[in-house]
């Protein structure tokens, strides 16, 4: 009996060993993650302590000026800094009722609940599938010259199916991730799109704006040329003048009132481009004029180490890196075998006063793998080409980067070359409006024809004109540097990967009618 009793304890060790060893290789293989582990790649950062345009040429140069060290970066509302109410109005709208923002929102949301679907993954899945069948069986299905009457019967059946595929190869882990980078490229997405609406609202506004101050320098040279050709029409008749003097008069008149009348064709587009972004009907809408042109406010641009940091469009070529990454690491997990464990069970009865009698019940389980031998070599190729889309998006990422530094650096140049052009510019109005008034009293004293007074009048206007278009411009430049340097924007507003895939708060999955 002792022989008999060593023997089994024996095999009992030997199964309890293997139990525990198999239970460990499991483990094992769950902690694994096939693919490469992603490192964020190397990026063309720049060394300088500083951008070029603002430690070569701003240093000396008179103009606009970027912000002082203390106002190292943006920081909020961006737009406030231009101090303009009715801007700050508009794009408080714009952030609620904007299309493309809400339809940018809901692509992040759609990205959100892919995570959740991936992890859905990681659980079993039951069924419940209750049944009532009632049937007859042929009366012709036996060796017999006559037919029977055949057999009819009911059967109340309630099974509950369970079925489960253990993530062992890390295949579900690299979908989980690719989806969660996925989400978070998305909300960079948004970020970017947000950013990108706000800018253009700025710059349809200040486009407008300055619409309404070259349609007073137009009615206000329609005024001076009205007053020019009454004076000339006086001298004509007292026979102080000559005729071709009121035809120039009227010619400069006419002109000037056919270029005023053709601002109002760029002022209604405009407005009814801020109408579009704050999500009005263009025919609801409408500004007051307001002819006031504005200077941009010195604008902090920080340093290069934090342009990275700040745009949303490069945070979202790496996080695009990250799930390229992740795509590999499923690639490889598609070359391991998959398991799945299942197991029925419910209760099955030919009545339903016995249905749930616990001689009905019914059951059976057992596990499954399935490992694909031969498949023409697809799954090489679809690693393949998983490699190829990865090493393409660290060629996008790298070029995002470049292009960041090139668009600070380009507007940087605009603002300031601009702001120096508007001080020539603002000289050459001063010396046109010199040039008339003194080509007014040479005219009255009959010094000069006419033909010189006309000539110093389309050059005032072509000069102010000229002042106002580079007011608009610069005005254009400031709010495109200010989307060069991620308006505000740092990676740290971007969700986790843990928050990509939390429950969305009641409400938010609601159908738009």
């Amino acid at each position: 009996m002792k022989i008999e009793w060593d023997l089994v304890m024996k095999k009992g060790n030997q199964k309890r060993a293997g139990a525990v060893a198999s239970t460990a290789l499991l483990f094992v293989l769950a902690g694994c993650l096939p693919g490469p582990k992603y490192r964020k790649p190397s990026a063309p950062v720049a060394t300088a302590p500083a951008y070029k345009e603002s430690t070569v040429h701003f240093k000396n140069a008179p103009g606009w000026k970027v912000a002082s060290p203390q106002d190292a970066t943006l920081r909020g509302n961006w737009w406030e800094m231009f101090q303009d109410p009715q801007l700050n109005s508009l794009e408080e709208q714009l952030n609620i009722n904007n299309q493309t923002i809400k339809a940018s929102f809901e692509n992040y949301m759609a990205a959100r609940a892919i995570v959740r679907e991936a992890r859905a993954q990681y659980w079993p899945t039951v069924t419940l599938g209750p049944s009532w069948r009632r049937s007859r069986s042929s009366g012709n299905l036996r060796n017999s010259a006559t037919a029977n009457t055949g057999s009819q019967s009911t059967t109340w059946s309630f099974p509950i199916d369970v079925s489960w595929t253990p993530d062992l190869f890390g295949r579900i882990r690299s979908q989980v991730r690719s989806a969660e980078f996925g989400a978070q490229v998305s909300a960079a997405d948004l970020a970017s799109v947000r950013l990108a609406e706000q800018a253009s609202l700025a710059e349809f506004y200040f486009q407008l704006r300055g619409q309404d101050a070259l349609q007073k320098i137009l009615n206000d040279t329609v005024d001076a040329d009205r007053k020019a050709l009454e004076l000339t029409q006086t001298l004509y008749k007292t026979g102080m003048g000559d005729y071709i003097s009121v035809v120039q008069a009227q010619t400069t008149l006419k002109g000037a009132e056919s270029a005023a009348l053709n601002v109002g064709v760029n002022r209604a587009q405009y407005e009814n481009a801020v109408a579009m972004l704050i999500g009005k009907p263009a025919t609801d809408f409408s500004l007051p004029s307001s002819p006031e042109l504005r200077t941009p406010p010195p604008i902090p641009v920080g340093v290069p180490s934090q342009l990275l940091e700040r745009r949303p469009d490069v945070s979202a070529a790496e996080r695009a890196l990250a799930e390229a990454n992740a795509t590999i690491g499923i690639g490889y997990g598609a070359f391991f075998p998959s398991i799945s464990l299942s197991a029925t069970g419910g209760f099955e009865a030919s009545s339903l006063t016995h249905w749930f009698d616990w001689p009905s019940r019914f059951w059976s389980i057992g596990p499954s793998i399935a490992q694909t031998v031969f498949n023409g070599g697809l799954y090489r190729a679809e690693l393949q080409q998983y490699t190829a889309t990865y090493n393409a998006s660290v060629a996008n990422y790298r070029q995002t980067v470049l292009t960041a530094f090139q668009q600070v650096e380009d507007y940087l140049a605009a603002t300031r070359i601009l702001s120096q052009q508007l001080a020539k510019q603002q000289e050459a109005v001063d010396s046109a409006k010199t040039y008339l008034d003194l080509e007014m009293e040479r005219y009255h004293t009959g010094i000069d024809p006419y033909l010189n007074v006309t000539l110093a009048q389309t050059t005032l206007l072509s000069d102010q004109q000229t002042l106002t278009t580079l007011h608009m411009q610069e005005m254009t430049a400031s709010i495109e540097l200010i989307q060069a340097l991620g308006g505000g924007w740092s990676t740290g507003q971007l969700p986790t990967p843990k928050e990509t895939s939390a429950k969305a708060p009641a409400g938010t999955y609601t159908l738009q009618h």
